[in-house]
């Protein structure tokens, strides 16, 4: 049952709330939704000792402004979006309290594309389909549960914010640098061998570029053209980070909010951490492509899961 409330003054280009994600769903042509960074947003809530899963506000790009109808208690994950709190400089990676009256303003990303913000006991709204994950694509989830993405005058609902949980400090090694190269772990997926030789040599030893085309659905890397000897092939499930081949040679690493099925090649799959990496990557961000075993990305995410138990 919500307790309090935060008013939303500026929304922002894109801000949603964002679960877990949706499953079990694929079946009824319904996407998973969730977090595009999983790192930040389960971050976010761990600062609040949130359990894993629960709702969180993922604002794309920054130019979020609140003010709190409440005390409560707030997290900051991601990239620096020169927050303030009543003007005063908030940086992120951190848990804060926002008293009644008090405003949150967010302006706009340096370095990175997104940041989360949690609120003790996770936001309050009606799953659709077993999820509140937004999937303004399809209508879903959020908090009207139509897949609205936030508007100036909305609310978001929070509940009881109890006793105040213990202070929690992140970790210095979970703190990622933005600023750093970015390496992006894939595993090679089952059409890696129709691809030719030099292509595969092109995708794993050249650099690739983020292109303007990039959004909770996908993102388009803009690099060597890549060859692929199949032909027409049957339309088949799509998985969260797979990298399909379109007949143009430049790869389309599918995210979140993508599509159900696809019919094109696909060079392989990256690992969930690599896909929450991508996520935060400016259009003209340079990236490259590692191989690495079913195996060793089963370890690096079960690791990374090992923190929020």
């Amino acid at each position: 049952m919500a307790q309090g409330y935060l008013t939303i003054s500026r929304p922002g280009p894109l801000s949603t709330l964002q679960d877990g994600g949706r499953y079990g769903v694929r079946r009824l042509g319904v996407t998973q939704g969730g977090p595009a960074d999983l790192h930040a947003w389960a971050w976010a809530n761990w600062l609040l000792g949130n359990p894993w899963g629960s709702t969180a506000l993922e604002v794309t790009l920054g130019g979020l402004e609140l003010k709190a109808g409440q005390d409560c208690r707030l997290a900051l994950a991601g990239p620096d979006m020169q927050a303030t709190l009543d003007g005063r400089p908030l940086p992120p990676w951190r848990a804060f309290t926002l008293k009644a009256g008090q405003v949150l303003n967010l302006g706009m990303c340096r370095q990175g594309v997104r940041a989360y913000l949690a609120v003790a006991g996770g936001f309050v709204a009606d799953p659709v389909l077993g999820s509140r994950a937004c999937v303004v694509r399809d209508g879903l989830g959020g908090h009207k549960g139509d897949g609205s993405k936030l508007a100036a005058n909305d609310r978001l609902a929070f509940g009881d914010q109890g006793a105040a949980a213990p202070a929690r400090i992140l970790p210095t090694e979970a703190m990622p640098d933005y600023a750093a190269p970015v390496v992006l772990g894939l595993i090679p997926g089952a059409q890696i061998a129709a691809f030719t030789g030099q292509s595969l040599f092109q995708a794993f030893n050249q650099p690739w570029r983020v292109d303007s085309r990039a959004d909770r659905m996908g993102v388009r890397l803009l690099g060597p053209t890549l060859h692929c000897r199949l032909g027409a092939m049957v339309s088949e499930g799509i998985n969260l980070g797979a990298v399909q081949v379109p007949p143009d040679g430049q790869p389309i690493v599918l995210l979140n909010d993508r599509q159900t099925i696809g019919g094109y090649p696909r060079l392989g799959t990256l690992t969930p951490l690599a896909c929450a990496r991508l996520a935060q990557c400016p259009q003209g961000t340079e990236v490259r492509l590692r191989a690495v075993s079913q195996e060793r990305a089963l370890r690096d995410y079960c690791r990374f899961r090992a923190g929020f138990a």
